[in-house]
């Protein structure tokens, strides 16, 4: 009888044991970093062209910047620094999506997006980052993930993403920030609620602040027929669509300038 009642004790601490290791897991767990150490500041955003943040979950990696929206699982926007010298065709192994660490209420799982039916889709293109192993792979944080329709994803999306770099080639060095529209009443998929937005954005400016140059888009989250420039929308059009205040470190006068108006004059098509 004594022994039955030592092994039941026994059973029980190691049944809270496993219970409590669970939740430690779950709620303290550091996935795998793709980041080494500090933040290498060789693509370093300029601070007076970063966006607002809703959530002050602001999270620098060595390549590319992003605030992190826990209530939709993903960025509200990233922003990353695209120059010629960066476009090469270095063949990269395609690591594993994995959870972004520095992230502090965590990165939706990848899983969350299996049998969805939308495609994991970059913010910061991969394709944007071959010149290094480390940039390629950060790409591979699914803080940098958002559902995208799969002709979206494969279609314009792409196309804007092959243009942009087009832009590089021609212009040097452009300053790059995306993200979904994040916004109430939006499908959800997987277990941790991960929103499918409506509508994604994109802005790419290019020059200096005085003498900056910008240009954004906003596309419904489905393939589109019709040529990129359709989808040009001024920067206040995009300020009123999600909230965030971009370039909100420029003059007012500045801003004021740049994102009034849609300047197609400036890029070339």
């Amino acid at each position: 009888m004594r022994f039955d009642t030592k092994n039941r004790t026994i059973y029980s601490v190691l049944i809270l044991i496993c219970i409590v290791g669970f939740w430690l897991f779950e709620n303290f767990y550091t996935p795998s970093t793709y980041s080494i150490g500090e933040e290498g500041k060789e693509a370093s955003f300029p601070a007076a062209l970063l966006p607002s943040s809703t959530t002050d979950e602001v999270v620098h990696h060595s390549y590319f910047s992003l605030s992190y929206k826990e209530r939709f699982e993903q960025a509200e926007w990233v922003v990353y620094v695209l120059r010629k010298s960066h476009l090469t065709y270095d063949d990269r192994k395609r690591p594993y999506f994995i959870e972004d660490p520095w992230v502090k209420s965590k990165s939706a799982d990848w899983r969350n997006y299996k049998g969805s039916g939308y495609d994991r889709g970059h913010l910061v293109p991969a394709g944007d980052r071959r010149f290094s192993e480390q940039a390629y792979n950060e790409t591979f944080y699914t803080s940098n993930i958002s559902p995208q329709d799969r002709d979206f994803n494969a279609g314009i999306w792409n196309r804007l993403e092959m243009k942009t770099r087009s832009w590089a080639k021609k212009y040097g060095e452009l300053y790059v920030i995306t993200g979904g529209v994040l916004e109430g009443g939006l499908y959800e998929i997987g277990d941790e609620d991960v929103a499918v937005p409506d509508y994604f954005y994109k802005i790419v400016a290019k020059g200096s602040p005085g003498k900056l140059e910008v240009i954004g888009f906003l596309f419904p989250n489905k393939e589109q027929s019709k040529p990129l420039s359709s989808f040009a929308v001024s920067i206040d059009e995009l300020e009123s669509r999600t909230g965030i205040d971009f370039f909100k470190g420029l003059p007012v006068s500045e801003q004021e300038k740049l994102e009034s108006k849609i300047h197609l004059k400036n890029w070339k098509f």
